[in-house]
Formats: structure tokens, C-alpha cells, sequence
């Protein structure tokens, strides 16, 4: 049984955690703003605390300091129905143990409370450091999902650490302004940033460009030349798309991650060297391991710590939040957005992610010429991310299935196959039928099917009178 306090301006919340707390065994005391909270604090020792940032008065974050100079050890968990990437960072940075984003469900947030005592006694607390508050900047990162407050709290966990750290999502998904993220909330927010797009180097010349070169290694070579990780000392290497690096050059790439130095082509001696690497990419690591075109070891040697960026389309409560953050950028007349456009927003599939929501709402409003926005403004293609016909369907039935399993309940669909089939076939042999005048043995062949199948199909979706069969010669 442990004390608990609970700090939080709203009664409903306050009487929730209370009770919920209760149950499991522990003595909860409740105040609802800081002041009063530093009073309950003195006298009764909390060994742990939840804190609401938004309080009259003073803040939570203003007040998560005051609270740790009084309690010691109390691992306290910051709750906030404003949360975004800065308050997740200010929050760790300043000791906070974990991170809750209202409306929270309870169990998670005695789950949480069960961690935060379990850690407290192993005496293994959170570093408490401190950091400026920074002001919003193009790079931030925006979103209000569940998905995106957990980027944010794994960013939050991993800035102040030198690790290596994976990021991992789709392409446009914001790789980059992740690894800029925790570049600029590390310790080493003071020193470079060195992003390199591993695909766009020549690949005859990769492994000068990353580790530099000595005078005469090569024809052409009349000078030294230091590599990017050079330049980065220091600071940060952010390698984007790093599942294109060559095999030669993973090794030494690994030789850097575990000795920390490097050496430059056509040198016997090697260089110091300190750099954090954090690494991108979209495709899938462990399946280029197994076709062996990526070492098992340095994978685990960049893997230490993955954050994944979910795609646009499975946090569709982030476009509209998006839209309005890129159009002050772009176009501030534009907003407030009609009705219409953001229903037309919150409809597409956006298959190349934030990167083409953002192009799409730039070509709305250079089409709007000052304007209000509107469907018809955007390009045709909006959403569908340039890919090709056969990507375009894989990720629409991935984010179909994503639905369905979101939306299942407690009891599991048992016909995912059949309804897919029900969605697929009507439009498939609808123009199919079309394009070929209603010819049911051509689109037999066509498809592969019997043809009896094919009449049975056609009668099933309501088809059979629209198409007539024509092939009578075939009867």
C-alpha cells in the first residue's frame, strides 16, 4: 500500500483516480493546483504523484520541480489533455517518469502508477535535467493521435541518451523531423546536424564520402578530404534510407558504432571519433537480413532503441491538425477550411503521407489564387502518393484491415476473407464485363474462372442483367 497524490483541477478525473486507486489498495490524497499540492506534499510524503500540467495558477511543469525538491524519489507521472512534443520532452527532461494524454483509460493509468512504484523501489530514477522551453518552429512535429503521443514519448525517453536509435515508417511519414527532434533535444543540440540521404550518394564514391579520403587513395584525389562523420563530430548523423548502404561499407560503418573512430580511404591509421547515428528507413530490415544485403550485427547495433511513425491514414484525427499547420505556412487566408474541404481531407488515403498532404494543400492554393479551399482545387491524384496501381491496393486493404480490426470489438470478425471478396469482386467484374461488351466465356478465361462461376458471380452481385451474355455461340 502506498500514498498517492493526485493533482488535478477536475473533479471528474480526480474522483475517478481516487477511487480507482482506492481499490487497488492505496491511500490517495487529492489537491487541485499546485500550491496545494506542495502543502500535502510536506506533510504527507507521496511516494508517488499524478500531475495535470494545465492548474490554476501555477503549472504543472512550472511545478513538477518544487514537488521532486520535496518528495525526494516520488517518481511523478505528468497528465495533459494539451500534450504535444515539447511538453512530452520538458516533462522527462525535468524528471517526470512517464507521460499520460487525456481522456486516459484507467487501467493504463494504474499500470503506469504500478511501474512508477516498482521503480521508485529500485532506487533507479529518471535523470532530472532542464531545458528551454522552445518556441514552435516549421520542423515541429504535429499530431494529437494516441500514435503520435507515443512518438513523442519515445522521443522524449531517447533525447537526452547518446544511443543509436532507428526510425521506422513509410516514406513522407516525417523520419527526418523525428531525428531532428532528438537532435535538438539532446545534449548535443549545440553542434551539427549532418542529414545524408545514403541513395542519393554515387556509389562508387559512398565510402569517401562517409569516411573521407587521404591525398592519393585514388585517381583524383590531390587533396584530404574529411567524410560527412567527420564533419559531424560532435553532433548528430542522421543516415536516411540506410538500407541502401553497401555491405563494404556496413562494416565499417560498424567498426564506428563499436570503437568509436574511423579511417579514411587509403589511410593505415585510424581517427577519433564521437557522433550519435540515428538512422532511417521504410523498408523492412529483418527481410533484407534474410536476402543477405544487410548485416545482422549492425543492425543491432543501430536498432538499440526503434521509434515507428504510423502511416497518415491510420491516424486520420491528425490530417485536419496538419492541414491547419501547414496552411499558416502557405496560405493563412486560407483558413478557416470549408466544411467541405475538410470532409474531402479526412476521406483520402494519403498513400504518401504528410509529404503529400502538404504538396496537395501547396497546389490548392496556388489553383485558389487567394481563395477559399476547395475539393476541386487539389490535384487529381491527392492521396494516392504517387504509387503505382498494385501498392495503391496493398496499402487500401491494409488500411481496411486496419479498420476492422480497430473497430471488431471483443468479438473477432470470422469472415474477414468473404467480406473482402464481397468489396473486390462487384467493381473487378463490373468492368471487367464492360470492357468486354458482356462477353462471360472471354472473362472466364480472363479470369481464370469456369464460366458457370462467372454467371453465379454476376447473379450474386445483381450484375446479370446489366451484363447479358452476348457469347451465344459459346452457349
Amino acid at each position: 500500500m502506498s500514498q498517492i497524490l493526485v493533482v488535478d483541477d477536475e473533479q471528474a478525473v480526480c474522483w475517478a483516480l481516487e477511487r480507482a486507486l482506492k481499490a487497488e489498495g492505496h491511500k490517495v490524497a487529492v489537491a487541485a493546483s499546485a500550491e496545494e499540492a506542495f502543502a500535502l506534499a510536506e506533510k504527507q510524503h507521496p511516494e508517488a504523484i499524478i500531475l495535470d500540467v494545465r492548474l490554476p495558477g501555477m503549472d504543472g511543469l512550472s511545478a513538477l520541480g518544487r514537488l521532486r525538491e520535496i518528495t525526494g524519489d516520488a517518481p511523478t507521472i505528468v497528465a495533459t489533455a494539451f500534450g504535444n512534443l515539447q511538453t512530452a520532452v520538458r516533462a522527462v527532461e525535468q524528471g517526470a517518469f512517464d507521460y499520460l494524454a487525456k481522456p486516459f483509460d484507467l487501467d493504463q493509468a494504474l499500470e503506469t502508477v504500478k511501474r512508477a512504484l516498482a521503480r521508485r523501489a529500485m532506487q533507479n530514477k529518471l535523470p532530472a535535467e532542464t531545458a528551454e522551453e522552445s518556441l514552435e518552429t516549421p520542423e515541429d512535429i504535429v499530431g494529437a493521435s494516441p500514435a503520435m503521443h507515443n512518438v513523442f514519448k519515445r522521443i522524449a525517453l531517447v533525447a537526452p541518451r547518446d544511443s543509436c536509435v532507428l526510425i521506422t515508417g513509410e516514406s513522407g511519414a516525417g523520419k527526418e523531423l523525428v531525428a531532428r527532434a532528438i537532435h535538438r533535444y539532446s545534449t548535443r543540440r549545440d553542434r551539427p546536424f549532418l542529414p545524408v540521404n545514403v541513395a542519393a550518394l554515387n556509389p562508387s564514391l559512398v565510402e569517401s564520402e562517409l569516411f573521407g579520403h587521404v591525398k592519393g587513395a585514388f585517381t583524383g584525389a590531390a587533396q584530404p578530404r574529411p567524410g560527412l562523420l567527420a564533419l559531424a563530430d560532435g553532433g548528430t548523423i542522421f543516415f536516411d534510407e540506410v538500407a541502401d548502404i553497401p555491405l563494404a561499407v556496413q562494416v565499417k560503418l560498424l567498426r564506428v558504432l563499436e570503437h568509436n573512430e574511423i579511417m579514411p580511404v587509403g589511410s593505415s591509421q585510424s581517427q577519433p571519433l564521437n557522433v550519435r547515428v540515428l538512422a532511417a528507413t521504410h523498408q523492412h530490415l529483418e527481410k533484407k537480413i534474410a536476402e543477405g544485403s544487410f548485416r545482422h550485427d549492425l543492425f543491432f547495433r543501430l536498432n538499440v532503441f526503434q521509434v515507428h511513425l504510423p502511416p497518415l491514414r491510420e491516424r486520420r484525427e491528425d490530417i485536419l491538425p496538419l492541414a491547419e499547420h501547414f496552411l499558416r505556412r502557405i496560405e493563412p487566408m486560407a483558413l478557416p477550411l470549408a466544411p467541405a474541404t475538410v470532409q474531402y481531407l479526412q476521406n483520402q488515403t494519403w498513400l504518401g503521407n504528410v509529404r503529400e498532404l502538404r504538396n496537395a494543400l501547396e497546389h490548392a492554393a496556388i489553383v485558389a489564387r487567394g481563395g477559399p479551399l476547395l475539393p476541386e482545387h487539389f490535384p487529381v491524384s491527392a492521396g494516392l502518393g504517387g504509387l503505382g496501381p498494385k501498392e495503391q491496393l496493398a496499402i487500401a486493404v491494409i488500411g481496411w484491415l486496419a479498420d476492422r480490426i480497430k473497430n471488431a470489438g471483443a468479438e473477432p470478425p470470422k469472415d474477414l476473407y468473404e467480406e473482402l471478396l464481397r468489396m473486390i469482386e462487384p467493381p473487378l467484374l463490373e468492368e471487367l464485363m464492360r470492357k468486354l461488351q458482356g462477353n462471360r466465356w472471354v472473362a472466364a478465361q480472363w479470369l481464370g474462372l469456369n464460366r458457370a462461376t462467372v454467371r453465379k458471380k454476376l447473379t450474386q452481385y445483381g450484375l446479370a442483367d446489366v451484363h447479358k451474355d452476348e457469347d451465344t455461340e459459346n452457349a
